[in-house]
């Protein structure tokens, strides 16, 4: 796969445009949400970051057993970041939805297949640190 940034996100001298929450299963039914900035132009670019920049240590961090998604937000609100208004429910079939109450042009939700796939992507293109 070829990305189209000329610099990669993690490598970028710039402030942080985004913010990603990452919600873990810690047991009990129970969803914990992590809240970090990161950087890009896109809500790739910020997945892409917080999978390979200093603090995912290229996704051992972020891809834990227990995750359920990644929820990336445009935009640096500390409130928001204090408490993502983020809403987990199953659904008959026991999948787990998420639900988000803010503009959705402005959020995108990453499954843990695609935080996976993108992370398995970026190691082939750019390798492991």
């Amino acid at each position: 796969m070829t990305f189209t940034w000329k610099t990669p996100p993690w490598q970028r001298f710039e402030d942080c445009t985004h913010m990603a929450v990452t919600l873990t299963h810690v047991g009990g039914g129970e969803i914990a949400l992590n809240s970090t900035s990161v950087r890009g132009d896109d809500a790739t670019e910020a997945l892409a970051d917080l999978l390979m920049g200093p603090g995912g240590a290229n996704g051992a961090a972020v891809l834990t057993p227990g995750l359920v998604a990644v929820v990336v937000r445009r935009g640096i609100d500390v409130m928001w970041m204090a408490q993502p208004p983020i809403h987990v429910t199953k659904n008959a079939a026991g999948e787990m939805e998420i639900g988000v109450d803010d503009d959705p042009d402005t959020v995108t939700a990453f499954s843990a297949e695609n935080a996976h796939d993108l992370l398995t992507r970026l190691h082939a293109a750019y390798g492991t640190t």
